[in-house]
């Protein structure tokens, strides 16, 4: 098979090693790829927003399927334009992607096919938001309805917070994403990410997985992309796996159908297990970044099936095998992310590190020249590493960071404290 994979990211770098693994590839290209992606793949400088550009390009080279990493891509409809040209393609249409790319939409959808989740009110307007944040009081959660790159989130611990956070948004913070705010109940409790492979009809579990916001160790400074993961998590008992089958994944692919916009692709489901059990936060219509990275190197199985079987309406009677060993990723990002950073610095020791048993590298934001490798992004190295414990795969990802040379760069120390804590007891 001929695969084009869109994106420039980890995701992408993880995705590109996992499909280049497959014995039913012929040939990987991806668009625009990572120095680490052209590793696996041939990189093309498409622009995946001129969707005729892409469907030229699919044409030319006998593409038999897309996969799309990103969002964006998704929510401006590359898959229906792909799948009208007649070309296969793994992810979900425009209107199915709004269970990410507008908040009010999923917290609608929870509402109608009682989906528990935190309670909200949607805004349109920076006087009624206020005013309902100073009658509901803090903590409170206030979020841009639209897409804003994982950063559209604040978690108001004062008022005062929560009504810089409206003003921020309605002022243009986040541009158009902003128009809209969503408040919403702030939920107390453990927060994990749950994927699911869905087929429009039928959804399958991935493994489930805990990913690290705040930029800084112990949870500190402010929300980014994502700064390391790992899975599995132990808190995500049989039990509660089955819960969030049965009252969140399940119950949004049988409401989407119901509302004729069947979801087919990764649903990325973000759960907060509280003490009335697991309620959801948030959806992404697309695989976690950095949770993709621990997900590829634990799935057993080859993907290309998979995304096929998604594509196709056929996972009723599919099965993923994982393996049981825990997978760590830590995430190295230019010093002032996620603010301003520099670009075009030099990391060195990459190969050093790689040496390291159970290591590997996947480049989230960077590019080649000369030989040398440069940063090139806020988040631009993902370490990742799997053991026979989550304590065993965090010593090797840290010593392979250790190794790489990047005076420019930074990461955080904690990544998996809580299951390194819960494997100690």
């Amino acid at each position: 098979m001929n695969i084009l994979l869109i994106g420039s990211g980890g995701r992408e770098h993880a995705l590109a090693w996992k499909i280049a693994a497959s014995p039913l590839l012929t040939k990987l290209w991806c668009a625009p790829g990572n120095a680490g992606i052209a590793r696996e793949a041939e990189c093309v400088a498409l622009d995946v927003a001129d969707h005729a550009v892409v469907i030229e390009f699919c044409r030319r080279n006998s593409i038999d399927l897309v996969v799309v990493g990103p969002e964006i891509p998704l929510a401006a409809g590359i898959v229906d334009d792909l799948a009208a040209a007649g070309i296969k393609a793994f992810g979900p249409s425009r209107l199915a992607a709004q269970l990410e790319g507008s908040k009010g939409f999923t917290k609608d959808l929870c509402r109608e096919f009682d989906i528990p989740t935190g309670a909200y009110r949607r805004f349109d307007n920076a006087d009624d938001a206020l005013a309902y944040v100073r009658a509901q009081g803090a903590p409170i959660v206030v979020k841009a309805d639209g897409l804003a790159a994982g950063k559209g989130v604040v978690v108001a611990k004062t008022v005062g917070e929560a009504e810089a956070a409206i003003a921020m948004m309605f002022e243009g913070g986040f541009g158009a994403a902003g128009a809209e705010v969503v408040i919403e109940e702030f939920l107390s409790g453990r927060e994990i990410s749950f994927f699911a492979l869905c087929d429009g009809e039928t959804a399958i579990p991935l493994a489930s997985a805990q990913d690290h916001k705040r930029v800084f160790d112990h949870d500190e400074g402010p929300n980014t992309g994502g700064m390391g993961a790992y899975s599995p998590t132990p808190f995500v008992t049989p039990e509660i796996h089955d819960q969030i089958m049965a009252r969140i994944i399940l119950p949004t692919v049988a409401g989407m159908k119901q509302r004729g916009i069947p979801f087919r692709g990764v649903l990325y489901a973000g759960v907060m297990l509280t003490e009335q059990g697991p309620k959801l936060f948030e959806y992404n219509v697309r695989f976690g970044d950095p949770e993709c990275q621990v997900l590829m190197l634990r799935m057993m199985s080859d993907i290309v099936p998979a995304f096929l079987a998604a594509s196709d309406g056929q996972l009723k009677n599919f099965d993923l095998r994982w393996f049981p060993e825990p997978a760590l990723t830590v995430v190295m990002a230019a010093k002032g992310y996620p603010g301003d950073y520099k670009k075009g610095t030099r990391i060195e020791g990459l190969d050093e590190a790689t040496q390291i048993e159970g290591v590997e590298i996947f480049h989230a934001g960077t590019v080649e020249k000369d030989g040398v490798i440069l940063a090139n992004g806020g988040r631009v190295l993902n370490v990742c590493a799997s053991g026979r414990t989550v304590t065993e795969a965090k010593q090797r990802a840290y010593e392979a960071i250790d190794r790489i040379r990047w005076p420019d760069g930074f990461c955080r120390r904690d990544i998996a404290w809580q299951a390194v804590e819960a494997e100690k007891s």
